[in-house]
């Protein structure tokens, strides 16, 4: 019987299910789905779960009821002489349903590297030339030290997304070679060790609009309906941000937030505030024109608050390594981490002079040569973005991860 002559929930394809960083959900090969995005509605948030406009869970699918596990991988083989696979993100809208492709995200990138190693879109004669032996030394103290040697495989990402290219390299073993997930690198969020994943995303700026700062400015002052303003930094890198230091906010003494403390502030906190949110989404909307896109895609740009490192070890990881801290807004939720490809856009912004990044960002003896990293503090934890640097444009922007596959079957919509 034909997938047509079948009623909803009698339909499936091929689908694995992953946690891939902080995030799940499902990874498709573009050759079970249909040629265009459009028909692609009837297909994925059924799978997902959505719409669920009354719950917001998504128990009737594999969706876990926020932004973070609702998000679909959709992969082929790249026939670009640059990339060995093309990547679609899909970012699936938990309470409406609706398909989100206008940006990527930097967790779900991480499994799609091994993934595509594993189904064979690097061929057999490639692989050889894409494997190199790591050696890595463990141990705080020299009579401690250990040595470990594997190999790590080379896959280039085509994103269609943001049409911009990344380089994953992950441990491989076994003949033939196959991704291991097994390692001794732990990540904030997810618990244990498994092994390292490092994603190089290539001549990241002006994922969207074509530039870094898309204004030219490090610094704009957005006009708000309410007659108000605000000083943000709009910065295109890897994916558009919108960065607004928190005291900026502007508020007013109306508001029982007009004492916000940055080292209580937490996504609760903003979950359980509607007039602020309400005020967020009125600067990310204000960002979104300024910068040429499309107010009511709400993935893009996304909104982040900034403000310096905490006075003291808590909410967002050791005084010592911290230099800046955010809280993200993505898809009209407070973030409970930090969306990969927004911290990529933070780390870079953090080395533009002038931009609020820079402005709060505490410096330290972290530049070698033309390579600077910044440790970001989140809710959750820490993450640290290295960025190189060439004439004062940004190459390459580096983050590790994790990721595995959960389970592999047919998903039902």
């Amino acid at each position: 019987m034909s997938p047509q002559a079948l009623k909803k929930g009698q339909r499936s394809l091929p689908a694995l299910f992953v946690r891939s960083g902080t995030s799940t959900g499902l990874v498709l090969r573009a050759s079970d789905l249909p040629p265009s995005t459009d028909e692609w509605a009837d297909i994925l948030p059924a799978a997902m779960g959505s719409p669920d406009p009354l719950h917001g869970r998504q128990l009737d699918g594999m969706g876990g009821g926020i932004s973070s596990t609702s998000k679909i991988c959709v992969l082929a083989p790249s026939k670009r002489g640059d990339a060995d696979v093309d990547f679609t993100f899909v970012q699936v809208g938990v309470r409406d349903g609706r398909l989100d492709l206008a940006g990527n995200c930097g967790n779900m990138s991480a499994v799609v590297g091994p993934v595509a190693w594993d189904w064979g879109f690097v061929s057999e004669g490639e692989k050889k030339g894409k494997i190199k032996t790591v050696v890595v030394v463990r141990g705080e103290k020299e009579e401690e030290e250990e040595e470990e040697e594997y190999s790590e495989a080379l896959v280039r990402i085509f994103n269609t997304n943001t049409s911009k290219i990344m380089h994953a390299r992950f441990r491989v073993q076994g003949e033939p070679p196959v991704y291991c997930p097994a390692g001794q690198y732990s990540m904030d969020g997810v618990p244990g060790t498994q092994s390292r994943i490092t994603l190089s995303f290539v001549d990241p700026a002006g994922a969207k609009t074509g530039r870094a700062l898309p204004t030219g400015n490090a610094v704009d002052v957005l006009e708000l309906p309410d007659g108000s303003t605000v000083r943000a930094s709009l910065v295109d890198v890897s994916n558009p941000g919108v960065f607004v230091a928190l005291d900026e906010l502007g508020l007013g003494h109306h508001h029982h937030h007009h004492h916000i403390s940055p080292d209580t502030f937490h996504p609760a906190a903003v979950e359980a505030d509607e007039v602020l949110k309400e005020r967020l989404e009125m600067i990310r909307r204000a960002g979104a024109a300024l910068m040429g896109l499309d107010p009511e895609v709400e993935s893009v740009p996304k909104i982040v608050l900034l403000f310096p490192r905490n006075s003291k070890k808590g909410h967002s990881g050791d005084k010592d390594e911290v230099d800046i801290r955010c809280l993200a807004m993505s898809m009209g939720q407070a973030h409970k981490a930090a969306p990969l490809t927004l911290a990529l856009c933070l780390g870079a912004a953090a080395n533009i002079d002038g931009t609020v990044a820079a402005q709060i960002r505490r410096r330290r003896d972290n530049h070698r040569g033309n390579s600077s990293s910044v440790v970001i503090g989140h809710p959750s934890g820490t993450v640290e973005i290295g960025a190189t640097f060439e004439d004062g444009n940004i190459v390459s922007a580096d983050l590790h991860r994790t990721a595995r596959v959960l389970m592999k079957g047919e998903v039902y919509y």
